[in-house]
């Protein structure tokens, strides 16, 4: 699928199923950092966004196939689109 139509794919889930979608608050950054947002499930993949602590972002499905065998989340905050560690994303209630 071409990165155009898979990037226009999730917005569209992320914008209109709500019902598909969960939100997460940025949780257990050090203070005064914030959360990187990655255009690829990986450490390495350029940052695309940043998130402040306690921010929300609206989720769009998990996976641990990734190079490092890590759960990322597939992420929504304001218009940046991309990846960010489960492990800083609490649910918000």
């Amino acid at each position: 699928m071409p990165r155009r139509v898979r990037a226009a794919a999730v917005l569209l889930v992320l914008s209109g199923a709500p019902a598909l979608a969960e939100t997460f608050r940025v949780d257990d950054v050090p203070p005064g950092d914030s959360l990187g947002i990655r255009e690829a499930p990986d450490a390495d993949s350029p940052a695309v966004g940043r998130a402040p602590a306690n921010a929300l972002l609206r989720g769009a499905g998990c996976t641990n196939d990734t190079p490092s065998g890590r759960t990322w989340c597939r992420v929504k905050y304001g218009a940046v689109v991309g990846w960010a560690r489960r492990r800083y994303l609490a649910p918000a209630d």
